[in-house]
């Protein structure tokens, strides 16, 4: 059997130092990178398609959540964090593993003999990530902002910078200040995750930021679109043009 190929993603210099002892004296595992943060994470993972990462939670720039709903094909992953609000309630039954910080060796070495396990079957370990990332995606955490992906460059889209947000098949589009960017997600998650005070569904295919309306429009019998500011109209339905006349005194 090769080596288990390794990479560290983690924005301590002593954690990926203690990391990097332990997987010395396994055999069975090669280090083949390391890096301080979300960005260079994703752009090695893709670059040199670890079979095994060492992520953690919070980092800057782009945290290990983020980095992981990016990546087309994840490898195996162990979380290693000091933060167990994020690492035991959102992955203690989904998770590969987690190694809240500060562990032993003999903690890490079990951490480390699972994942050896589940590369030598990748297709398990592909079926519990994706639970794992699910999983992430159902909590009822609000966002403040959304990772995408355009190309090969990495956006942060702040939620305060959204005006709307569209369907559009497996995907969503987000329009904001700065542009429109697609994320795939779905918009039953976008509906719970957004700030209810400032998001609203107005139609199974928008979510708006209600400041943004600036008047409701009569089209045909029963039919309404929402005017924004900057000229856009959306389509709304029986439900939201209700729920919105009801929020803006219209």
């Amino acid at each position: 059997m090769s080596k288990v190929r390794v990479l560290v993603v983690d924005d301590e210099h002593l954690a990926r130092e203690i990391i990097r002892s332990f997987i010395d004296k396994d055999d069975d595992v090669e280090l083949i990178g390391e890096c301080s943060d979300g960005f260079d994470g994703f752009r090695m993972i893709n670059e040199l398609k670890p079979d095994l990462v060492f992520l953690d939670v919070m980092m800057p720039k782009l945290t290990g959540f983020e980095m992981l709903e990016l990546l087309e094909d994840p490898p195996v992953m162990i979380f290693s964090t000091a933060y167990d609000e994020y690492a035991i309630k959102a992955f203690e039954k989904n998770a590969i593993d987690y190694l809240l910080k500060p562990y032993s060796q003999e903690r890490f070495a079990e951490a480390l003999e699972k994942a050896k396990n589940m590369v030598a079957s990748r297709e398990e370990g592909n079926s519990k990530l994706s639970t794992l990332v699910s999983d992430n995606k159902g909590t009822t955490e609000l966002l403040s902002r959304v990772a995408v992906k355009t190309g090969s460059k990495i956006h942060i889209v702040s939620v305060d910078k959204i005006k709307y947000l569209e369907a559009q098949d497996d995907y969503v589009k987000l329009y904001t200040e700065e542009g429109n960017f697609l994320k795939q997600n779905t918009m039953k998650y976008y509906e719970s995750h957004l700030p209810p005070d400032d998001f609203m569904r107005i139609h199974r295919s928008y979510i708006v930021r209600v400041k943004e309306i600036s008047r409701l429009e009569l089209i045909g019998k029963d039919s309404h679109v929402a005017q924004l500011h900057d000229g856009t109209q959306l389509a709304v339905s029986r439900s939201g043009y209700a729920n919105l006349k009801e929020v803006l005194g219209f």
